[in-house]
């Protein structure tokens, strides 16, 4: 089953909901933690993996033979996102733009147009307790994130009934690396907060997710901050409430010295367990019989 953590805006507490479920639920089941934030990830300022494997990851991106180069611009016509530009004395390839379709290698007439990897980040792999661990880091100056995301979400590649429980860590907002991150999901926790701005966010991430075709359920975290709008928004379109996270300063002074909140207060790794099975259950994940259903209670 694969649960994806997803928020409208960043700073909603979204990888503590992430990274703290995946803890209270360590040693119930395989559990395989994906960071998927390429960009600023930070669940291991946390989960504190042991980093076994690391692997660059390249995308392929076009180079033009001149001498073969007749200035036709069939490649320029079949790039969507204008990474060459053909003139008849020159062809000038964009690397920054290209998405690695190979578009443009495939419909050459003349041969003229080969690929050359780019390095575009790179995928650790390693373990955090009995987690299984893997984040992406792309690389400084590199403009495309969801190839990065995808190879993350490949070291997730386990299938069947024992394969466990994998948790998405998504970037922020709903933008292309977002979608890359939470499709194919079995089911989207929104982390949102009580305020205006968190409530136009989440309108947004509900959208996506909905777009997607994913079952979505509501976490609000810093309840008690604002008002209810967030509430009543969820009532009114049919979305669940999966947890509200009361404000407590406590809580943000374990979080800013990169503690385990469900280490340090109980009543955290309850509620998250009790999170997990309202997934399980409203997701169908118990649906297999007997044994589901007794490794949901022994949580």
């Amino acid at each position: 089953m694969i649960i994806s953590i997803a928020s409208g805006k960043g700073g909603t507490g979204k990888t503590t909901v992430a990274v703290n479920l995946a803890l209270a639920l360590e040693g119930t089941m395989p559990i395989h933690f994906l960071d998927c934030d390429v960009e600023e990830p930070n669940a291991h300022l946390f989960l504190y993996p042991e980093i076994k494997h690391s692997e660059t990851v390249n995308l392929p991106v076009p180079v033009v033979d001149e001498s073969k180069c007749d200035g036709c611009g069939k490649c320029a016509e079949v790039c969507a996102f204008n990474a060459i530009l053909a003139f008849k004395s020159q062809t000038i390839v964009l690397p920054e733009l290209c998405h690695g379709c190979g578009g443009c290698t495939l419909l050459c007439p003349r041969g003229a147009i080969t690929e050359s990897p780019k390095e575009i980040g790179e995928v650790e792999t390693g373990r955090a307790g009995k987690i299984k661990f893997s984040h992406g880091r792309l690389k400084i100056g590199s403009a495309l994130a969801p190839p990065l995301v995808n190879a993350v979400r490949k070291t997730a590649h386990g299938r069947g009934p024992d394969s466990g429980l994998v948790i998405v860590d998504a970037p922020p907002g709903t933008s292309c690396p977002v979608v890359a991150s939470i499709k194919g999901s079995n089911y989207c926790v929104l982390v949102t907060e009580p305020t205006p701005f968190g409530l136009n966010d989440l309108m947004l991430a509900v959208d996506l997710v909905r777009e997607l075709d994913i079952p979505c359920g509501v976490v609000i975290n810093r309840a008690g901050l604002g008002d209810d709008t967030v509430s009543s928004y969820c009532s009114s379109e049919g979305i669940p409430i999966l947890l509200e996270i009361p404000y407590d300063r406590k809580y943000a002074e374990c979080y800013a010295r990169g503690g385990r909140l469900v280490e340090d207060f109980p009543e955290l790794r309850d509620a998250l367990c009790g999170l997990w099975r309202k997934i399980a259950e409203s997701s169908g994940a118990d649906r297999d019989g007997t044994a589901r259903r007794r490794e949901m209670a022994e949580i």
